[in-house]
């Protein structure tokens, strides 16, 4: 069964809220569906998800979730998707990726998303305050991402 990113922010929004805040920004959201997304690519060979993430200039946004809430306000519970979608690979796939990012402030997972590569790349030749729809591709997430686990 395909999972959309919707299903995705379920189950984050379910675990993170669960385990670390009642409530956390949309923008900590699309951070935390960022780097599953990376993962994802990188132990299960696969995207997590079928949305592009594009590089806007705060950071990676799935336009998708943007459409739902915004950029800036509180979430508690993702209630367009179905997070019992999911399995288990998923699943762990996810909660890896909390146990390591959820605990971060959004600042802190903004500033290292721009030192990395694939956003960096995406934004290349780009005024830093300039919109833009480029896509982080899977290519460069893979990539860089499968560097930092050897």
């Amino acid at each position: 069964m395909t999972i959309s990113v919707h299903d995705v922010a379920a189950y984050i929004t379910e675990m993170h809220t669960k385990n670390i805040d009642f409530f956390f920004r949309t923008e900590k959201l699309q951070q935390l569906l960022y780097y599953c997304q990376a993962w994802s690519l990188v132990w299960d060979k696969k995207p997590l998800f079928k949305e592009k993430i594009r590089a806007w200039p705060n950071g990676p946004v799935v336009e998708e979730i943007y459409d739902v809430y915004g950029g800036n306000c509180f979430v508690h519970r993702w209630r367009k998707g179905v997070s019992t979608r999911l399995n288990k690979t998923q699943r762990a796939t996810i909660e890896s990726v909390l146990t390591y990012y959820g605990t971060k402030d959004s600042q802190w997972l903004s500033d290292l998303i721009h030192k990395e590569e694939p956003w960096k790349k995406a934004r290349m030749g780009l005024k830093p305050f300039k919109p833009s729809n480029r896509i982080i591709t899977h290519a460069s997430m893979m990539e860089y991402y499968n560097g930092l686990e050897k």
